[in-house]
């Protein structure tokens, strides 16, 4: 059997484009908080609702400055006929502009005006070279103006505080503190040995003799040289006179003694003079004050 193929139609199987996204008009403005797309056509505006301003000047010696400086002129050498003519444009207009003329720009221009008429005036013969130049106090006065201006501005360049810093404050409460001095290091009462040490070997000798020193009995000394109660300093518990076996045998009597827990060894920090005190009885708690 025969099959007739219909050819399809291809404008009804392509399938149609979705519609693109437009964006949306950005209001001119938003009143009563409505859109406004247009500008009313009723719309008045005056012309002069906004004026721009781009130099302000803080006084007439501000203007004659920026005029000078504007056209890279020498402040020595002032062409007073062409500063002048701008000087009275600029006055003509903050005229225009409605603008409040200070008293002191007219004093300037009236300063201008004689200066350029003595310039103009012929001089004798005899007075030329010797007259003094009529622009020398303006110049003068421009001069340190600028100078204080200068120094204005190297101020303002300084930090400020609540401009570009801000100081922290920090409540702390006041609490007392205890503080307890560090457990004294055996390294330390090893280096303050050696220094003793040192100082024995200045007075040893060597006459045989019996041995009378022992460690029981140098407690005992060591105990009543602390009878006071008070500090002393660990150098002056040692006799050098005894030599280097006094000193070790006072040394060891020490170590016995803090190891009974009967006498008390302080440092207040570190490389500090070390201290000794004897607990067997009460006394004075402050390390620093101690007998020599």
């Amino acid at each position: 059997m025969n099959q007739t193929v219909q050819p399809s139609n291809t404008a009804e199987s392509v399938t149609p484009f979705a519609p693109q996204p437009q964006q949306q008009e950005i209001p001119l403005a938003l009143v009563r908080g409505q859109p406004v797309l247009e500008i009313p056509q009723d719309l008045y505006i005056p012309p002069d609702a906004l004026e721009v301003i781009l130099d302000a000047f803080e006084g007439p010696l501000d203007l004659l400055l920026y005029l000078i400086r504007r056209q890279n002129l020498d402040i020595l050498d002032i062409p007073i006929a062409e500063i002048t003519r701008q000087y009275v444009d600029y006055i003509e207009m903050m005229r225009e502009m409605k603008l409040e003329l200070a008293a002191e720009y007219l004093v300037m221009a009236a300063i201008l005006a004689e200066i350029k008429s003595r310039l103009l005036l012929p001089r004798p013969p005899q007075e030329e070279g010797s007259e003094i130049d009529p622009r020398a106090e303006l110049v003068r006065r421009l001069q340190e103006y600028e100078r204080f201006k200068q120094a204005a501005e190297d101020i303002d360049t300084l930090p400020r505080q609540d401009r570009d810093f801000a100081l922290a404050h920090v409540a702390v409460d006041d609490r007392n503190v205890i503080r307890l001095p560090p457990p004294v290091d055996l390294r330390e009462m090893l280096l303050a040995l050696k220094d003793v040490m040192k100082r024995a070997e200045l007075h040893g000798h060597h006459a045989i003799q019996r041995e009378t020193l022992n460690v029981r009995s140098r407690m005992s000394d060591v105990l009543a040289a602390l009878g006071d109660g008070d500090f002393h300093r660990f150098e002056s518990l040692f006799n050098a006179s005894e030599g280097r076996l006094g000193v070790v045998v006072t040394f060891l009597a020490m170590l016995e003694l803090a190891k009974e827990q009967l006498v008390e060894i302080i440092q207040e920090v570190a490389l500090a003079p070390i201290y000794i005190k004897s607990l067997a009885i009460g006394g004075n708690d402050d390390p620093t004050v101690a007998s020599a």
